[in-house]
């Protein structure tokens, strides 16, 4: 699962735009993650783009759709707005268009969608979609529906077919699972790259300085189901990386208190507080645990940061976002 993304599918459903169309080819969906799969429908959007000497660009929303529709239900996003859309620029999409995702967008009939969005506010030549793209009021927008309104108006139209690993759909799904069972290395290969967070350091009780492991602290966006232990991590602070071990979780040997991402980074003696860091998971090392003395905390914090060290050595041959 670490090789190179899939080519685009010949078997992708294809529609020609019309001689004279110049505007960007238009990627569209929630993109949350931006992993393997929709790695792919924007390496389509990219080729179809390239072929015609136009942009690239990319239709997302904010909130995401399940957000406005349950709210009460809080949705882990893997991508939050910032980080979804430093992916997308990295990937080579030449603008990203946020669109609110509100009672207005959710009412609108499939044609209006299409006239509203695609044609009149982004004069899209081309559309690339996944093959389970749903658009409209009550979902009544379907693949088959985008193609054929787009071929009425003179749009091309590309829906990309699903990507496997192992028989089974890379999805948004599928990450979440994997980052809520601490399985980083399967979740890292769903992506493509490494799963990675951004956030303002803030200050703590300053705990982590008392037993010689003074921490970068971030809350994590609400919702976050990162599970909940020790992880071998990077850190990046003014363009610079630097090698660390992080704790996701309530400190139960302390207080028990809110979700929180504690960051050591390794030879470091310098000032993060009110900065905003990225930083990326490259491997799980344990659960969280009680321990029953600040002692033998300590002393398997040393031995989480030899194990971290070990990973951060080796290779995974992934990309990184920092």
């Amino acid at each position: 699962m670490t090789g190179p993304l899939p080519p685009v599918s010949a078997s992708a459903t294809h529609v020609d735009p019309a001689p004279g169309r110049r505007g960007p080819v238009v990627a569209i969906g929630n993109f949350d993650g931006v992993h393997r799969g929709h790695r792919t429908l924007l390496a389509n959007a990219r080729e179809r783009a390239a072929a015609r000497g136009v942009a690239t660009a990319v239709l997302t929303f904010e909130p995401h759709p399940r957000a406005f529709f349950a709210p009460d239900k809080p949705l882990f996003r893997i991508t939050p707005r910032a980080e979804k859309e430093r992916v997308l620029a990295r990937v080579g999409v030449d603008a990203v268009h946020v669109r609110a995702f509100d009672a207005a967008l959710a009412g609108m009939s499939p044609e209006a969608f299409v006239d509203e969005l695609v044609v009149g506010a982004l004069d899209a030549s081309g559309v690339v979609v996944g093959y389970d793209f749903h658009f409209g009021k009550a979902r009544a927008g379907t693949p088959a529906v985008l193609t054929r309104l787009c071929a009425e108006r003179g749009i091309g139209c590309d829906v990309v077919p699903v990507v496997e690993e192992a028989g089974a759909p890379v999805s948004s799904s599928a990450v979440r699972a994997a980052l809520g069972e601490g399985a980083i290395a399967r979740a890292n290969a769903l992506l493509g790259y490494r799963w990675f967070v951004l956030g303002e350091v803030r200050h703590g009780d300053k705990r982590g300085r008392t037993l010689g492991y003074p921490t970068a602290n971030m809350a994590l966006a609400e919702g976050c189901g990162l599970a909940h232990g020790i992880y071998a991590v990077r850190l990046c602070a003014d363009g610079v990386v630097r090698d660390g071990v992080a704790s996701f979780g309530r400190r139960p040997t302390f207080d028990d208190g809110a979700p929180l991402l504690e960051t050591f980074v390794f030879d470091f003696a310098g000032d993060l507080y009110g900065r905003t860091v990225g930083v990326e998971l490259v491997g799980f090392i344990r659960g969280e645990e009680r321990f029953e003395s600040a002692q033998a905390l300590i002393a398997q914090m040393d031995r989480d940061s030899l194990r971290a060290k070990e990973i951060l050595a080796g290779e995974d041959g992934l990309e990184s976002m920092l």
